[in-house]
């Protein structure tokens, strides 16, 4: 079998994570991704955070399944080779400052008339320099997009401060935007034969990923406030903890009112479909703290996986709340090849996530990331 992307290459100009994760599914994929980087230093997260086993963690995990090649593109004759990749490249990837490839006379325009079928995606904060806005001049980084975004406005608890949430909606969200506009724009060359200029910006990705958030906002008539964990006006629909009390011991039950009586059943309080306080879903949210209480005293007696079956069994959602170490760990994820193991130079093991697409004829092969300028011989 072939890979999805078999036959396409794209050239990656990207660093830090936005720009990277969108290569390395390109990669999973199966496109040539070739990372043009710095020849000094290269992609400069492969020195932040690194230690004393090399290139850092943070650059492997976003950089499996790609080739390097070194280039200096101040240089004349680095732009010359360049220029020569391009004509025989299909995608561009950047995440450069805003004009940084402009200025280097490597610009949309410039490109374009080398290849006019290339699919040049730009990753920006705010948006194309110059264009589209007031704020497309400025740089952004994961927690200025959240915040301009609105993620943070809606996250942490009703007492407390706006709240950066750890996992990439702006980062490794926006190249996933990314991923589905190169796409896209590859779909639409097969019948026009021309690329395109692709752009996603960080903000434009995290209001997309917060759209619900919004819709509330118009339906109720006022900005929305911080409910920590509690989804909605739904009882059970928030985090119980569990035993043995370790911070980490919590599992998310969610159950819709016609999984009431399932819920109770796993309880073994089927009692409570008769009690007046709890008949409604208006009734139980009037009646929360004494519903809550009735349910946590429950799950105090019970580990979060051992909870997580005996619902899951009963067709109610609920969900540990894994560890980092778990979700490394994690059975599931490794019958589903999502938590892989490679080797990687004077680190050796490490383990990094896989390709969360599953396609049934592409087969995805997760392969290491590459050592600056490794196959620069081969690729020139």
């Amino acid at each position: 079998m072939s890979t999805a992307l078999n036959g396409i290459r794209v050239m990656d100009m990207t660093h830090n994570q936005a720009g990277p994760a969108c290569g390395q599914v390109l990669g999973f994929l199966g496109a040539d991704v070739i990372k043009v980087e710095e020849p000094t230093g290269g992609d400069v997260a492969r020195r932040n955070m690194a230690d004393e086993h090399g290139d850092s963690l943070f650059f492997l995990i976003l950089n499996a399944n790609k080739r390097s090649l070194t280039l200096n593109l101040k240089s004349d004759e680095g732009k010359q080779l360049f220029k020569q990749l391009i004509a025989e490249s299909d995608v561009l990837v950047e995440n450069f400052a805003p004009g940084a490839l402009d200025r280097l006379g490597l610009g949309y325009d410039v490109l374009k008339e080398i290849n006019p079928g290339l699919i040049y995606a730009t990753i920006k904060g705010f948006g194309t320099y110059g264009t589209y806005g007031p704020y497309a001049d400025y740089k952004s980084f994961e927690p200025i997009a959240q915040a301009m975004g609105g993620a943070m406005s809606v996250t942490g608890e009703p007492d407390g401060p706006p709240t950066y949430i750890w996992p990439s909606i702006g980062d490794s969200g926006t190249g996933m935007h990314m991923v589905i506009g190169i796409l896209a724009a590859l779909q639409q060359r097969h019948s026009t034969g021309l690329g395109q200029h692709v752009e996603v910006s960080m903000q434009d990705a995290v209001v997309n990923l917060c759209r619900v958030s919004l819709r509330d906002h118009q339906r109720q008539g006022y900005t929305m406030a911080r409910t920590g964990n509690q989804l909605g006006r739904n009882v059970p629909g928030t985090t119980y903890p569990c035993h043995p009390g370790g911070p980490n011991d919590y599992v998310f039950i969610f159950a819709q009112p016609q999984m009431w009586a399932a819920f109770l059943g796993v309880l073994g309080m089927p009692e409570l479909t008769e009690d007046p306080r709890f008949v409604s879903l208006e009734d139980r949210w009037d009646n929360r703290e004494a519903l809550d209480s009735i349910i946590t005293e429950w799950t105090m007696t019970r580990g979060k996986h051992d909870i997580m079956q005996a619902m899951g069994d009963a067709g109610v959602p609920c969900g540990a709340c894994q560890d980092t170490g778990e979700v490394l760990a994690d059975p599931h994820l490794k019958a589903r090849e999502m938590i892989v193991d490679l080797e990687y130079g004077r680190r050796g093991g490490y383990q990094t996530v896989g390709n969360p697409i599953k396609l049934s004829a592409s087969p995805t092969e997760i392969t290491r990331p590459p050592e600056l300028g490794e196959h620069t011989d081969d690729v020139l």
